[in-house]
């Protein structure tokens, strides 16, 4: 078997780059915007697999931001669980209130039925699988609890299963097409084991875990209110501020960090949405939970190297 899709910037040129990148993520994930952190350099590679229902791609390029806003995941006709599993850099995926950092060695799930975004903030060197969602979904797995979620590959059947989604990539081209099916029924089946652990364990890593759930779900409910403070949330959830911050300690960010992320999550999918394209880029930081536009505008450059009005017109582009 040979790679179903080949794609390399290395042939086109420099200015053309970051915009076809953004047309191919597009179309290969099935509807995803992107965002290249207003850098004006760029190079990429990707190279997808099938394994049976299974699709398995490779992506090498400079550090992006992909985005699924609820309207691009009800257009599209696909449900799948998707993995990011990196071999180098690292990837943050942010779903249903939660937020999963994973490097070399671990892997993280999400659900491409929903709302979603993948931060890749470095250059990356990533293994994406995706899983058709009907055939691991179950009453018995609450996949809601499970996605973005760090995962890890250290020991146990993540571990093997880590380790069975990257050969499997790497020995498609000498697969049989029957071979690379039941190799995709493995991964199917590996993927759901590590899920139905994940699910079961009880430990003071899934308390520190229900907790940070407990403050996800607080933020995202809060979010637009620019009165959200850790002093309330502390109140809110009946525990100390202290055990507030320490649910994010080892995590790459604060927890006041981690709410200014999502609020940026917020703006960025509403400036790109087109149903706000009457609504003035205050009225949409302001409508996200920042207290005035010159704030949030210093916070959008810092995370993307351009101002609001710059990333909504490029956004906006027909594609």
């Amino acid at each position: 078997m040979t790679a179903s899709l080949l794609l390399s910037t290395d042939e086109i040129p420099p200015k053309e780059r970051g915009p076809l990148w953004c047309e191919w993520v597009w179309r290969h994930f099935g509807g995803l915007g992107s965002d290249l952190y207003g850098d004006s350099d760029f190079d990429g590679h990707l190279a997808a697999s099938h394994a049976g229902d299974v699709i398995l791609t490779r992506l090498e390029a400079n550090r992006h931001r992909v985005l699924r806003t609820s309207e691009m995941a009800r257009l599209s006709d696909a449900a799948y669980l998707k993995i990011v599993a990196p071999w180098q850099g690292s990837a943050e995926v942010t779903q249903r209130g939660r937020a999963a950092a994973v490097r070399a060695g671990g892997w993280t799930l999400y659900d491409t039925t929903l709302d979603y975004t993948v931060a890749n903030p470095e250059r990356s060197d990533h293994l994406i699988v995706m899983l058709p969602k009907d055939q691991i979904a179950s009453p018995a797995l609450p996949l809601g609890d499970l996605v973005a979620r760090r995962i890890g590959g250290d020991s146990g059947i993540s571990r093997v299963a880590l380790e069975t989604m990257r050969n499997t990539y790497l020995e498609l081209p000498n697969m049989s097409e029957a071979a690379a099916r039941g190799a995709g029924e493995l991964l199917i089946q590996l993927v759901r084991l590590s899920l139905m652990e994940l699910a079961g364990q009880s430990t003071a890593q899934t308390q520190r875990e229900a907790l940070k759930d407990r403050i996800h779900r607080h933020v995202a409910q809060n979010l637009r209110d620019p009165a959200l403070s850790i002093d309330g949330m502390a109140l809110a959830l009946r525990c100390s501020k202290r055990l507030l911050h320490q649910a994010f300690e080892g995590d790459d960010d604060t927890l006041t960090g981690y709410i200014q992320h999502q609020r940026l999550a917020a703006s960025i999918r509403d400036l790109i949405d087109p149903a706000n394209a009457a609504r003035s880029i205050t009225d949409i930081a302001l409508g996200a939970g920042f207290g005035n536009l010159s704030h949030f505008s210093r916070v959008f450059r810092a995370h993307t190297g351009g101002s609001p009005s710059e990333f909504r017109r490029q956004a906006t582009l027909p594609r």
